[in-house]
Order: C-alpha cells, then sequence, then structure tokens
C-alpha cells in the first residue's frame, strides 16, 4: 500500500467534488472490515493477565516461565511494528490485510488447540505478527483515503479499537474462565476473526498503488535490537522490582536498547536523506506531530498504568474476584467507547486543542483522585474515577492521532503510523514499569513501618498513582502547545 494518491477507480472518486467531500463505499467497507479486525486482535492481546495463573496450574509451569506468554507477544510486536512503514508501501492493501488477518487466525487456532506451553507461546508469537501490521495499516488508510473534514469522527473509532479493547479484556477473560476452559479466549474470538478473513478477501480491493522499497537489513537487526531491549527492558523492571527473577537483567536490557535505538536513529537519519529509511524520521519536522507523539506516549503510559494497577488494587485490596474486577472496568471502557466517535465530531468542527486542554485536566484531576483509594473505599467510587479517567483520555487520544498525522505530507503516513504504533508499545512498557515499581516499593517502604500486607499494597498504589498524577499534569502543561494541524496536503482543517 502507499499514500501517493487517492483512489480513482469508482465512481465516486471520478465525480466533481461536492462541497461536503464523502468516502466512497469501497472505502467504507475496507474501514469496516479493519475496524472489527483491529478490534479483536487488540481484545485478544490483553486478555491473558488474568488467564496465567490458570495456565501455571494446566502445565505445570512457573510464574516467570507462563510471562512469555505476554513477553513474547509484546516482543514481537517490537521487532514487526517499526517495519510497518515500508511494509505499507511496498504492498497492496489487500495483500497485507489477508497476510495480518491470516497470521492471526492462525496463530489463533494454534493456541487453541496447544496441549503443551512452547506450542501455546509459538501460538501467541504468531498471533503478535498479524497484530502488529494491522493498527498502522488502519491509521494509515484513515489518514490516505478519508477526506481531513470526517477524520476525526473515524479516528474517534480507532480509540474505541485502542482503548476499549484492553479495558473489557479483564472482563472477557473473567468471564470465560469463570464459566469455560482457558481454550475458548481464543476459540470464542476465531469465528469473528475468520469472518472478517472472508469478508476482507471478498470484499477488500486494492486503494492506491504501491513503490518498491528496498528493505534495510542492518536498520531492521538495529530496530529489533533496539524496541525490544527497551520493551524487556522495562516491561522486566516492574517484575525484577516486584521480587520475580527475569532471564536478562532488566537494566542490561535496558541500555542494550539505548545503544541499538541511537545507532538505528544515526542511520535512518543517514538513509532518509535518499529515501531508503525503514522508519522515516521526519515527522518530527513537524511541531505538530511532535507535540502529539508527547502527549500521546503520556496517555498511553497512563492508560496501561492504570490497566495494570487497578486490578491489583481491587483484588488484593478490595478482595474482589477476577469478574467483579472485570465488571468494575467495564464501565470505563464502555464510557470511552461511546463517547469516541461524539469527540471525533466535535474534533472535525473545532480542532484539538478545544478537546485537548479540558481532556488533559480531566485526566489529571481523575488520577487525583485515585490517589484517595485506600482499604476502605466503596467500589462505585472506583468506578466512577475510572469513567472520569476513561473519558479524559478519549478526550485526548482522538484529536492527538488526527491532528498528529495530518501535519504530515502524505508520503509520511505510513511511517507516522509506524512511528505511533512503535512509541505506543514503549510507552506502554513505561506505564507498566514505573506504577509497579512504584507500587512495589511504596508497599515495602509500608511493611518496613508496620504495616500489614493489605495497607501495604493500598499505600504502594496510593504512591504509584501520585507518580501518574504529576505525569498527567506535565500532559496539562503540553496541551497549550497543540495547535490545529498543520495543511501539507492541501485539506480542509478544522479553523479553530
Amino acid at each position: 500500500m502507499t499514500v501517493d494518491q487517492r483512489p480513482a477507480e469508482t465512481p465516486e472518486a471520478d465525480a466533481a467534488p461536492s462541497p461536503e467531500p464523502g468516502m466512497t463505499r469501497q472505502i467504507k467497507i475496507v474501514l469496516g472490515v479493519l475496524l472489527v479486525a483491529t478490534f479483536v486482535m487488540i481484545l485478544n492481546e490483553t486478555v491473558m493477565g488474568v488467564a496465567l495463573p490458570r495456565l501455571m496450574e494446566q502445565f505445570q509451569i512457573t510464574a516467570a516461565t507462563v510471562q512469555w506468554l505476554t513477553t513474547g507477544f509484546m516482543l514481537t510486536m517490537a521487532v514487526v511494528i517499526p517495519m510497518t512503514g515500508l511494509i505499507l508501501q511496498r504492498f497492496t492493501t489487500r495483500t497485507v490485510f489477508l497476510a495480518a488477518i491470516g497470521l492471526f487466525c492462525a496463530g489463533t487456532l494454534l493456541a487453541g488447540v496447544a496441549t503443551v506451553f512452547p506450542v501455546l507461546v509459538v501460538a501467541r508469537v504468531i498471533q503478535a505478527s498479524g497484530t502488529a501490521v494491522m493498527l498502522p495499516l488502519l491509521m494509515t488508510t484513515v489518514m490516505t483515503f478519508v477526506p481531513a473534514e470526517r477524520r476525526g469522527r473515524t479516528m474517534g473509532f480507532i480509540t474505541v479499537v485502542i482503548a476499549v479493547a484492553p479495558a473489557i479484556g479483564p472482563t472477557f477473560s473473567g468471564f470465560i474462565l469463570n464459566n469455560l476452559t482457558w481454550r475458548w479466549m481464543f476459540l470464542a474470538v476465531l469465528p469473528i476473526a475468520v469472518l472478517a478473513l472472508v469478508l476482507g478477501g471478498v470484499l477488500i480491493k486494492n486503494l492506491g498503488e504501491t513503490r518498491p522499497v528496498k528493505l534495510d537489513l542492518l536498520s531492521a537487526l538495529l530496530s529489533a535490537v533496539a524496541f525490544s531491549g527497551l520493551i524487556y527492558g522495562l516491561s522486566s523492571l516492574g517484575e525484577s522490582a516486584a521480587g520475580n527473577h527475569t532471564p536478562i537483567p532488566p537494566y542490561a536490557a535496558v541500555a542494550v536498547g539505548v545503544v541499538s535505538l541511537a545507532l538505528f536513529v544515526f542511520r535512518q537519519l543517514r538513509l532518509q536523506k535518499r529515501d531508503a529509511a525503514l522508519m522515516d524520521l521526519r515527522p518530527f519536522k513537524s511541531r505538530s506531530f511532535t507535540v502529539g507523539i508527547i502527549m500521546l506516549l503520556i496517555s498511553m503510559a497512563t492508560l496501561f498504568g492504570s490497566l495494570i494497577l487497578l486490578p491489583i488494587y481491587l483484588q488484593n485490596v478490595l478482595g474482589l474476584t477476577t469478574l467483579e474486577t472485570g465488571l468494575v472496568v467495564l464501565p470505563g471502557g464502555l464510557a470511552m467507547g461511546v463517547s469516541g466517535p461524539f469527540i471525533g465530531r466535535v474534533y472535525d468542527k473545532v480542532g484539538p486543542r478545544p478537546l485537548v486542554i479540558p481532556g488533559s485536566m480531566v485526566l489529571a484531576g481523575a488520577l487525583g483522585l485515585m490517589t484517595m483509594l485506600d482499604t476502605t473505599s466503596e467500589t462505585w467510587f472506583v468506578v466512577v474515577i475510572h469513567v472520569l479517567l476513561s473519558l479524559g483520555l478519549s478526550s485526548l487520544m482522538t484529536p492527538l492521532m488526527t491532528s498528529s498525522l495530518g501535519a504530515l505530507p502524505m508520503e509520511l503516513y505510513p511511517h507516522g503510523s509506524a512511528i505511533m504504533s512503535t512509541l505506543q508499545q514503549v510507552a506502554g512498557a513505561v506505564g507498566t514499569a514505573v506504577f509497579i515499581t512504584l507500587m512495589t516499593t511504596g508497599a515495602a517502604s509500608s511493611l518496613d513501618s508496620g504495616a500489614n500486607d493489605v495497607v501495604a499494597q493500598a499505600d504502594g498504589i496510593h504512591l504509584a498513582f501520585l507518580c501518574g498524577t504529576v505525569m498527567a499534569l506535565v500532559a496539562v502543561a503540553a496541551a497549550f502547545l497543540v495547535k490545529k494541524a498543520d495543511n501539507p496536503n492541501g485539506d480542509a482543517v478544522p479553523a479553530h
């Protein structure tokens, strides 16, 4: 897939432009199938957390071993996503989609029938190979073929995918584990994935043109080492702080990742001069893109940090079951899902600034309220705070994704999408590492002061959310730097 031109095969595209340009039927079909497929894939990415104890018992393995189900998935995403900029230019829309959803279906089927643990790990890696490509493909398709006047509402649906799928993952897996075997976490989503594969094969046609782009093997190697080292190391910091053994020392992995990243950036800066970079870094020349990415990183770190911490609080401090925990966080996920398209429509009318400033304030306020959670907090209070947090994140993510990518020239959309998706993975790892490490440190300090286990856990969570509040206040300050998107492609953009 490339982004050099808009499709010209359909009657709608050939017709004279109307005062309010719309999308062709073909593009709507493509986007609908992509959204369903991406939602199923990201949902599957987040269902494993609550299932790990059950799988430890099933396969008679340790916690350090079972973690490879999530670590392997994450590392595969870190290796594949940076290459999606090249993939989306070199191959057609239909080819990329069918390959991605086909890999996901194969991995899901293999996971559902796995009888030994190594096969389950391989299945998760195959799933991740398809998942890594789908979100950049979706975002690039929106930015290339959706008129600027409608991008906000379309990106609102992508916000639903990115944020709601992880939010309802615990509810989905909790329901499955309470009523069925763990295999149904995979088998239940397989028919939907297969349906998306069939519909995509029948309905999706190629959009745009491809162009020959050579793969720089050294860049691919540096990228794989850099991002997998960073994500593994950051994720392992939380595990190490909790007292769990990790095969590779976290700080060593982070150090290798940082050095490899510096070499990767240096090589991309050289290669992009002749338009041969694996990940073109010219999007960072846009102020709107850079500011938007910084705010998105804070938002994603907060989202994933909260997603990992709230279940721990609800189960270890308030004593809720897995299913009850999933039901507590479900309203927040639904609130984000309902508000995403609405916020997108508002963005199309007023631009990003009137949304991201109040959104960042709501986010900071919700995290500030989370610092008040203790051993006696009511469940309804947690639900209200989580809904506020979700609404704040929704008000940030849709405008920031749309305005950041909209600030780029059309030929840089694939690279901008790849950068955004890659850094979102890094931000998720950072948020998880920071929140878990602070929680563990705070709990240990409280235990040393004579507190019991439950109070110590609550104190550690208080410290982590306090740090999250500080991060959110940085986002509030950055929100005032957000302006309307640049207009490099001549598209109409919101006037405010």
